[in-house]
């Protein structure tokens, strides 16, 4: 089908800037390498950029062009959220004043929290609901920058609310991941009884919806042996893998995940000189949640030695309602700089061109280039380095997607 609409050309910017490497997932030095070209253009060809440059190499153009004033702004890849949990009804805001008084996880827990209270307010909005609640939550992202992102299921643990969640997710235009490894269901004795009834009766049509399977592989939830399990049987089923793992204690993550070459292993807050060596001699992204750390006042992931050692990294926000209520990917940029000790090149590559190579799509996103999708964030500052530097700030004036301005 022929994209009738106009072409769009962004003027005048401050500033374009754009990851430097073109090998993803960029690592070591590549990863801080940034093209910055000041008094920039971006001219869209319907859903694709057409080119790129400084504005004296503008040729000229025909009457079907639409132009955006981008005086004063500065323009970087649309931003790239690759781990999010955008799918679920309620919230925990009583939990969070509940541990911001000193409750421990045993008092919160009799108090109705965790996980398994998401479980009952995502099951009672139903698919409706859970459609309404993922598109505002798209909203948010997108006010902040993000212009692809990717959200897990995970908070139905049932048939139902588990497929409504990842039907949700793909027409809100977000990238499916089914995480029915979250936590057991609670109408299950175990881990290995629930694993049963969701591999029989939920995986064969989850795997027609999602594009990838995540586990929860922690302590109290599930072990190495139970996630190996689950993770062969969505590979098996034509799912790519991917792993929450080493949040609070190393369990075997990161082994299991180079083992199945896994996308991705998401938090490491726990992950010690071993788990960094071998992540750095592997093909898996460490996906770091820095949001997720400092809203838990748990340790920072091991950043700089990941990225010092060869890793590859991305950075995301782990949206969701009890441990990361933060849909920020500035923000985040903001805390790898300050805590995570990046720099505001490293932290540009990770939530765009790696984030992009964790969801299979760096070679259509995550860059500004001729030929990659028309996704830009445009920042209101006269420097590309404000994504960082402006901690907690409305640093974003507006995104294009897909060659439209949102």
């Amino acid at each position: 089908m022929t994209d009738t609409r106009a072409r769009l050309l962004v003027r005048d910017l401050a500033q374009l800037a754009t990851p430097a490497g073109s090998d993803a997932p960029l690592r070591g030095p590549a990863l801080g390498e940034v093209e910055v070209l000041e008094d920039a253009f971006v001219l869209c060809d319907g859903e694709t950029i057409e080119a790129v440059g400084q504005m004296r190499d503008l040729p000229p153009l025909g009457e079907d062009v639409v132009e955006l004033d981008g005086r004063g702004l500065c323009a970087v890849p649309g931003l790239v959220d690759c781990h999010t949990h955008a799918a679920f009804g309620g919230d925990r805001v009583g939990e969070f004043s509940l541990r911001a008084g000193g409750a421990g996880y045993e008092e919160l827990h009799a108090a109705g929290g965790g996980i398994l209270a998401t479980v009952r307010a995502t099951r009672e909005a139903g698919e409706d609901g859970l459609r309404a609640a993922v598109e505002l939550h798209r909203s948010w992202m997108r006010r902040e920058g993000t212009t692809t992102f990717e959200s897990k299921s995970g908070y139905g643990l049932d048939r139902a609310t588990e497929l409504a969640s990842l039907r949700a997710i793909r027409e809100a235009g977000g990238i499916p991941t089914w995480l029915g490894a979250h936590a057991v269901g609670p109408e299950f004795a175990d881990a290995d009884a629930y694993l049963d009834f969701v591999l029989s009766e939920v995986l064969p049509e989850a795997a027609e919806l999602a594009e990838a399977a995540d586990v929860f592989l922690e302590r109290g939830a599930f072990d190495a042996a139970q996630a190996r399990r689950y993770l062969e049987a969505c590979r098996d089923a034509g799912l790519a893998l991917r792993l929450h793992g080493d949040q609070f204690t190393e369990s075997g993550a990161i082994p299991l995940a180079v083992e199945l070459k896994a996308r991705s292993v998401d938090h490491l807050e726990a992950t010690g000189e071993e788990g960094i060596r071998a992540l750095a001699a592997s093909d898996v992204v460490g996906v770091l949640l820095p949001a997720s750390a400092l809203f838990l006042d748990r340790p920072m992931p091991p950043a700089r030695a990941l990225v010092d050692g060869g890793a590859a990294v991305a950075l995301a926000t782990d949206f969701n309602p009890g441990s990361a209520f933060c849909e920020s990917l500035p923000l985040v940029c903001s805390l790898a700089a300050t805590q995570l000790h990046l720099s505001p090149g490293e932290a540009l590559a990770a939530c765009t061109v790696n984030a992009a190579h964790v969801l299979a799509r760096a070679d259509r996103i995550g860059c500004l280039a001729a030929g990659y999708r028309a996704d830009v964030t445009l920042l209101d500052a006269p420097d590309w380095r404000y994504l960082a530097y402006h901690l907690g700030g409305r640093v974003v004036a507006g995104v294009v997607v897909g060659g439209e301005l949102r």
